[in-house]
């Protein structure tokens, strides 16, 4: 959070400001850099997952992050049937994943900003953001070692990547809060176990879901 006021309307032109970047870097990627659909994908996901981080250094109020999650949504499904971006749903089969993600940020601003534990918010966001798709990304270009899970092809590289990744997101957070101790690096353990293992159920793409919800909910109970 700031230590000094700022506007709200200056807030809200930075973050919708750096969206509108993060999409047209994306766009641009996909139309003219000649990079496979996961990659330019894989720009919106992480870049729009840090909106979470910017929503509460500038202490955006819940109501506006739910609006813009229930916006994100509606273009998610609109763009579901009809490519009008093709950064978003152009991983070349039929997902509902960015919708799952737009519900997922409007749930979890809901629910932690309300009891104003938005760091749990954050790690269930940050985790979805960069872990998934970092573990996509690492999976489909270095992925040697497969394995299948429920007919879902997943790479134990991946999901390495997916655990490291969770492990460092929640130890930090918790970290810069309380400070680094034994507790916190076994809550967070625990919360990268679960991360991982429901990243492996990526069917339809409800791992956009059920990893920002699971881990924050972990995440909470085990600091409770």
């Amino acid at each position: 959070m700031l230590n000094y006021p700022t506007p709200l309307w200056v807030s809200l032109a930075f973050i919708l400001g750096y969206l509108l970047f993060i999409v047209v870097l994306a766009e641009s990627v996909s139309r003219w850099g000649n990079k496979k659909p996961e990659t330019t994908r894989k720009i919106v996901h992480i870049g729009a997952g840090n909106v979470i981080l910017l929503a509460w250094w500038l202490d955006i109020p819940a109501q506006f992050g739910i609006m813009a999650a229930i916006v994100a949504g509606i273009i998610a499904i609109v763009s579901y049937f009809v490519p009008i971006l093709p950064s978003i749903n152009s991983v070349g089969r039929r997902s509902l994943g960015t919708f799952f993600y737009a519900v997922s940020i409007g749930v979890l601003i809901a629910w932690f900003w309300t009891i104003n534990h938005r760091e749990f918010a954050a790690i269930g966001i940050l985790i979805m953001t960069w872990g998934d798709g970092l573990a996509a990304l690492v999976g489909q270009n270095f992925g040697s070692h497969p394995y299948q899970l429920w007919g879902m092809r997943k790479s134990w590289e991946g999901s390495l990547t997916m655990f490291l990744v969770s492990l460092l997101i929640t130890n930090l957070i918790f970290g810069f809060l309380t400070g680094f101790s034994l507790a916190i690096f076994l809550t967070s353990l625990g919360v990268a176990l679960l991360a991982t293992f429901l990243e492996a159920f990526s069917q339809w793409g409800i791992d956009n879901l059920s990893v920002p919800l699971g881990s924050a909910f972990l995440a909470f109970w085990l600091i409770q």
